[in-house]
């Protein structure tokens, strides 16, 4: 094993005891005394998962990422993990409510999830709030993702692996675009194709930041 793979991640205890810690509120006594491990940007280290949700609100993206959960999708997870790396301004779970949190790597306690029954209730909080409903599948009908691009104001729906968004969900969404495939297969992960239609949407949206070279996990 190499040493870059045996190199723990985080940081250890604070040096010394109470006494020595940081006057910062933001800081969480437990994390200061046992260490923080966590899959977090080290300006976070040792922060309350409060506090970096509260740092995190003040940039959110302006878009929003629904996922339908037909069939307890593990891809589920991924997605949701893709989305906290875009920070997301809300996570959309479409249909039921208990969903696979594995593949989230805990990512999902720094986002803000929503539950919606039915493909209608996700319509009607996007007509509240202000945003179109953008499905993604390679269906007839669907635009591509390259050409036509994605508005800002908007939330990208992700089907279930396989069967991709069901009917009900096409007819709520107000546009679908499809990614561009050149090999065989009919369609890609699920958890793939949100990672690209999320990247598409930042390379439109926002501007690149500096590269923070703290980040670890991806």
């Amino acid at each position: 094993m190499s040493d870059e793979a045996e190199r723990a991640v985080g940081v250890g205890p604070w040096p010394g005891g109470p006494d020595d810690w940081p006057d910062d509120p933001r800081l969480d006594p437990e994390l200061l005394a046992a260490g923080d491990r966590r899959n977090v940007l080290d300006r976070y280290r040792y922060w309350t998962v409060e506090a970096v949700v509260a740092d995190l609100d003040r940039r959110r993206a302006p878009l929003h990422v629904a996922i339908e959960n037909l069939e307890h999708d593990f891809n589920i997870g991924s997605i949701v993990r893709t989305a906290n790396a875009f920070n997301v301004a809300g996570v959309h779970v479409v249909g039921r409510r208990r969903w696979n949190r594995r593949g989230a790597m805990v990512t999902d306690r720094y986002l803000h999830v929503h539950h919606h029954p039915e493909p209608a209730d996700l319509a009607a909080w996007a007509r509240a709030a202000g945003v179109v409903v953008v499905g993604i599948d390679n269906v007839p009908g669907s635009t591509p993702l390259e050409t036509t691009g994605l508005p800002r104001d908007c939330v990208l729906v992700l089907g279930s692996e396989g069967p991709g968004l069901s009917e009900a969900m096409l007819a709520e969404c107000a546009q679908v675009r499809h990614i561009t495939q050149y090999g065989s297969t009919r369609s890609m992960n699920a958890g793939a194709a949100g990672a690209i239609a999320m990247y598409a949407w930042a390379g439109a949206h926002l501007s690149v930041p500096p590269l923070d070279r703290s980040a670890e996990g991806g």
